[in-house]
């Protein structure tokens, strides 16, 4: 149960279905991407074989929108508890030592915040860099697309899973 405050209402409720919400649009538009990835390539494969004509930019495409897609994703599946990680050891802790148990998984989602928070930091000055000097991919006169939108997305995907984590602890300690 979220604690509330004194005037009845929830604003932690509030803020984690917010914050929910978001990861939730998040991880529908990694999917989008995944579908449109797979129509990209068939029509790629298609065009290639039956018209002897290949889509321009299709290999940029695609290791561009991998690393969005994992950065779009991956809140989601932290937050659905599908993130990889070995549970035998935590698992005997939560029977035997739950307050143990507890502060280690306080710990696992703290370092989570620091990683994402560090990432997030190296990786704002290459988004705005990428932003105002108009970066691209492909070959100019053939194919081309600006990398900004695939750093924003990852700048958004971590600052989510950088929350989703805080998210966790905050759960964890308002049962």
């Amino acid at each position: 149960m979220i604690a509330t405050d004194q005037a009845g209402g929830a604003p932690q409720s509030r803020l984690l279905t917010a914050l929910d919400w978001l990861t939730q649009i998040s991880n529908l538009v990694g999917s989008l991407l995944i579908l449109g990835l797979v129509a990209l390539i068939a029509s790629d494969v298609l065009g290639r074989n039956l018209f002897g004509a290949p889509i321009s930019g299709v290999p940029e495409m695609v290791s561009l929108s991998i690393v969005a897609i994992v950065f779009l994703q991956a809140p989601q599946a932290l937050k659905a508890g599908r993130m990889t990680r070995s549970d035998g050891v935590i698992d005997i802790l939560h029977a035997r030592f739950p307050s143990l148990a507890k502060g280690l998984e306080t710990l696992f989602d703290l370092t989570g915040m620091a990683v994402m928070a560090v990432i997030l930091y190296a990786h704002w000055p290459m988004m705005t860099r990428s932003w105002t000097r108009g970066d691209f991919v492909g070959a100019v006169g053939d194919f081309t697309a600006p990398t900004w939108p695939i750093k924003a997305m990852l700048a958004l995907g971590c600052i989510l899973l950088a929350l989703q984590f805080g998210a966790r602890i905050l759960r964890r300690f308002l049962r």
